[in-house]
Parts: structure tokens; C-alpha cells; sequence
């Protein structure tokens, strides 16, 4: 195992260089690196990192990443989290940080099977530290584990971790808002609404315009879980939602849906097919040659170019790229 930081110094760079991670890291490698990172202060051999809603049958996981383990452990530990009463524990105060050894933690006759799970997957100790919202009853907690039978958890690194764990949880943030501020500059779009959610709804971030377009298509709309029509919407697949007065378009990335959110627009009443000939006659098109191009008549074409300078109140092409680029 590595050595431990003993020094304050040597702290404030560890934070210091977190922190750099969190804005020059991709989504996909930030966290095993911050978590590599965390092991030159707090050593451990793997790491369960996630989102949660606690139950009384156990955690009901959001998102997770695994570091050092396989899938197959989450596959496991859905078997036996019922038992697992450190997953419990986390909730009896909205922070909370602890370390354990799991024979000693687990020692019910019935939670044997818990036990033979942390055994396959090399998990003598634990530290555990999470963010609990009791209101919601939604965890974010990072779990590290320690393989060898003697390595046990002191109270000095369980402080170590307490202090570390807000730190590491709030640079998580920051690379995500980081990454949307990528995707929007490559979108090269402006003023657009902006907010970052689980496959489940819960909002982990909504900057103040996207709260003002939700609460205005739905009505007393507060708190951090996405309305059901647009979350259905986005759970069968679809990419993006057309409410009445409010367009949402969704990337899932990581396991979470980076949205995006702007006020709906003439274009938006466009069908399909429409929407693609106004697209082909705003990039220069004739109508001749959209028709050839899509196989259609001319005069089909022309009619339907008509029709859309109606529906958006245009009479030229200026006026249909303008259009065009409220909805882009």
C-alpha cells in the first residue's frame, strides 16, 4: 500500500490537483482517476462510487461506478444488500463517514450470506462515506474496500476520509458541469437551458433557466426529479421531448442524461418531412432540386415549401433560416 499524507501541505495538493482534474478530464476517466488519486492518502485495493435511493429492502442504485471490481459484484450484492446494515447506517445524519471491519460489523447469524459475498470479493474492510438527503432519502457514496485481513480502517483515516469525501463529491460535480459546458460549446448554440439527471429523473444539477421552463410547462413544478412525460419520453429511447410551451433534448452519457431545454418554437410544428425540406431549402436548395433529391414532384415540393413559410410566418429565405435557427 502506498503511504499515507502526513503532512498539510501535501493535502492541500492532493485537493489542488483534484480539483485541476475535475475541468481537464473526460467524463469517462474522472473518477477512476480521482479515486487513484484518493488512494495516496487513504490506501485501499477497490471501490464502489454511486447514487442511491435507500429502501427498507436495501439501496436502489442510481448510478454506479466500479473501480477494481467486476460487474459481477453489483450482480452479487443485489442478493444480499437487504442485510447490509452499513448501507443503513449512512443515513443516520445527512453527512457521515465510517470505517469498519466487516466480520465484526456483520455479525448476525443472518448475515452470513453478506459476509461470503465481501469474501468472493475481497472486502474485509470498508470505508464508507455518503451525502444523505432525508427528505428524499437519496444517497451519493463512495464505498472503498481493503482485501487483506489485517489492514484495518483507524480512526485517523476515517477523519482523513470525512474530510476528503465532500471534496471529492463536489469535484464530481465539476467535471460534469464541465463536460455539458463541452457539449454546448460543440453544439455552438446560445441560450439554451441546461441540466444534468439520472436514468431514474433525479436532477443532479438545473441551472436557474431550465427551473423557470420546467415550472412553466408544469405548473407548482419544484424539487429534483424531471416530470414523468419528458422522463418516459427519454426512458423508451427518444431524444427529445416537445412539451407545449417547453422543448427538451437529452445525451445520455456515462449513465446520466445531459439535457438541454429552450422555449418552444413555430419550427417545432413542423412534421418530419417538412422539417427536412426546410432544412434543404435553408441550405440552398431549389425546389427542383430537393424534389429530385427526395423523389418527389416539383410541384409537391413547392406546395409543401409554401406551406412552410406559412406555418413559421416567413416570406423568404432569410426569414426560414432565422427560423430554422431557434430550434437548432
Amino acid at each position: 500500500m502506498k503511504r499515507r499524507l502526513t503532512e498539510p501541505q501535501e493535502l492541500s495538493a492532493l485537493l489542488l490537483k483534484l480539483y485541476r482534474l475535475s475541468h481537464e478530464l473526460p467524463l469517462a476517466d474522472f473518477q477512476d482517476a480521482t479515486l487513484d488519486l484518493v488512494r495516496e492518502a487513504l490506501p485501499f485495493d477497490s471501490s464502489m462510487w454511486g447514487t442511491a435511493t435507500q429502501t427498507g429492502q436495501g439501496i436502489d442504485i442510481h448510478t454506479i461506478h466500479l473501480h477494481n471490481q467486476s460487474p459481477q459484484m453489483l450482480a452479487d450484492y443485489e442478493a444480499v444488500k437487504h442485510l447490509d446494515t452499513a448501507a443503513r447506517a449512512v443515513g443516520e445524519r445527512p453527512r457521515n463517514a465510517m470505517g469498519f471491519d466487516a466480520r465484526e460489523w456483520f455479525h448476525l447469524p443472518e448475515q452470513a450470506p453478506l459476509l461470503d459475498y465481501g469474501r468472493r470479493h475481497e472486502q474485509a474492510h470498508f470505508f464508507i462515506a455518503s451525502d444523505f438527503d432525508p427528505s428524499t432519502r437519496f444517497v451519493h457514496w463512495i464505498s472503498l474496500f481493503r482485501a487483506g485481513e489485517k489492514a484495518r480502517c483507524t480512526p485517523q483515516e476515517n477523519q482523513l476520509l470525512a474530510l476528503l469525501a465532500p471534496h471529492v463529491m463536489q469535484a464530481l460535480t465539476l467535471n460534469r458541469l464541465a463536460h455539458m459546458d463541452r457539449l454546448e460549446t460543440a453544439a455552438t448554440t446560445d441560450g439554451r437551458a441546461h441540466a444534468i439527471c439520472d436514468p431514474r429523473g433525479v436532477l443532479y444539477h438545473a441551472d436557474a433557466g431550465f427551473e423557470a421552463l420546467l415550472a412553466g410547462e408544469w405548473h407548482g413544478w419544484r424539487g429534483r426529479q424531471l416530470p414523468e412525460a419528458p422522463l418516459r419520453a427519454f426512458q423508451r429511447g427518444e431524444t427529445l421531448y416537445r412539451g407545449a410551451t417547453v422543448v427538451i433534448s437529452q445525451r445520455a452519457e456515462q449513465g446520466l442524461l445531459f439535457l438541454r431545454a429552450r422555449m418552444r418554437c413555430r419550427v417545432d410544428d413542423l412534421t418530419p418531412r417538412e422539417r427536412t425540406v426546410a432544412e434543404l431549402v435553408a441550405g440552398g436548395r431549389t425546389y427542383k432540386a430537393i424534389a429530385q433529391h427526395l423523389g418527389r414532384s416539383p410541384a409537391t415540393v413547392r406546395n409543401q415549401i409554401r406551406s412552410i413559410y406559412d406555418k413559421l410566418g416567413v416570406s423568404h429565405i432569410a426569414g426560414l433560416i432565422d427560423a430554422l435557427r431557434c430550434a437548432s
